[in-house]
């Protein structure tokens, strides 16, 4: 048998206050005086009273969720952002569902579809691709989305990013100016806006101290630890490879160096590497000589300001682009 709840008309009897007053409580009307809401919220936890979300979601049109849209949640760097963001979001009542695309863009419209079946408020999106057509049937359902970390070239909306082209330069030069003059590149794929940054920020290091890139050792892959490891063993066969490599994210840093621990024999000792990003383990990543730190928990916070301030405007305003700097961070052991 269903348990009957107990109705917001028995709160206000206890409380000995109206529904009214039980409702404004429920909604955080700054009209309540501090008495009366004390009364109120010792009435409800004292009748064990729970809030019927669904029906306050259609009465206000909002659920107050927010929708996640990672490319994966096995790293340390979502993560943070998504712990950042519901830090922010749980201050104003809001709560996150994080889905992950996998870095497919088909499993992100799917996924994004499911979010706004959940009738979420707003969505936060890392974006798997450059392409972003398929986030245009959100505003046409009133769905608000911004983009944190990435960008998308054919679509406009708000973003919280990082000067990955600066700190893939600074990472760079300071190779250089350790006086390395021969540095290789592993990166992710092209088609992602972090990665054609920050292989532009390497580029323009290289270019601009007189150095040559050489195309033999710069390798794009997907962003992930096999692939890291595997185009560190592919290059490191020749004999000819440099002992200085720029590496774009933290994932491809611990599977390059996973290799040269595990496989590389003799040269290894003289690798160095400067590196996306800077983590709590990084130092324990013993070819880092350089590592790039991102404001992480002010990306997750300025990112769930941006998607409330759209859920509550009245009026349509420009997209704004937001970049953050970087920090270059140097470890003592190499």
């Amino acid at each position: 048998m269903k348990v009957r709840g107990v109705t917001i008309r028995e709160v206000a009897e206890y409380a000995q206050v109206s529904t009214a007053t039980v409702s404004r409580v429920l909604n955080d009307d700054p009209r309540v005086i501090d008495s009366t809401r004390e009364r109120v919220l010792a009435a409800m936890d004292k009748l064990n009273y729970k809030v019927n979300t669904v029906a306050r979601s259609l009465k206000t049109h909002q659920t107050k969720t927010i929708g996640v849209m990672a490319p994966d949640l096995a790293g340390d760097f979502f993560m943070y952002i998504a712990e950042s963001m519901d830090k922010e979001l749980s201050n104003h009542g809001y709560s996150l569902v994080v889905c992950v695309s996998h870095d497919s863009p088909e499993e992100e419209a799917k996924r994004l579809k499911h979010l706004a079946e959940r009738l979420v408020d707003g969505v936060v999106v890392i974006p798997a691709t450059d392409k972003g057509a398929h986030f245009s049937f959100l505003r046409d359902l009133g769905i608000p989305f911004i983009f944190v970390d990435r960008t998308v070239g054919d679509i406009r909306a708000d973003s919280v990013l990082v000067e990955n082209e600066e700190g893939a330069f600074e990472a760079t030069k300071a190779l250089i100016n350790d006086g390395y003059r021969r540095i290789g590149y592993i990166g992710g794929l092209q088609k992602i806006s972090i990665f054609r940054e920050r292989y532009g920020g390497y580029r323009k290091a290289m270019e601009s101290s007189g150095l040559a890139v050489e195309e033999d050792f710069v390798r794009f892959c997907p962003p992930t630890l096999p692939f890291g490891y595997h185009a560190m063993e592919a290059m490191m066969k020749r004999e000819d490879s440099p002992d200085a490599w720029f590496i774009g994210n933290a994932f491809m840093h611990i599977g390059a160096t996973n290799y040269l621990i595990s496989e590389a024999k003799g040269r290894a000792g003289r690798i160095v590497f400067s590196a996306f990003d800077e983590m709590p383990y990084s130092p324990l990543l013993v070819y880092c000589r350089y590592s790039v730190q991102q404001p992480i928990a002010e990306m997750g916070k300025m990112a769930a300001r941006l998607i409330l301030a759209r859920i509550a405007e009245t009026e349509p305003h420009e997209p704004q682009e937001f970049r953050l700097k970087t920090r270059l961070i140097r470890h003592s052991q190499r």
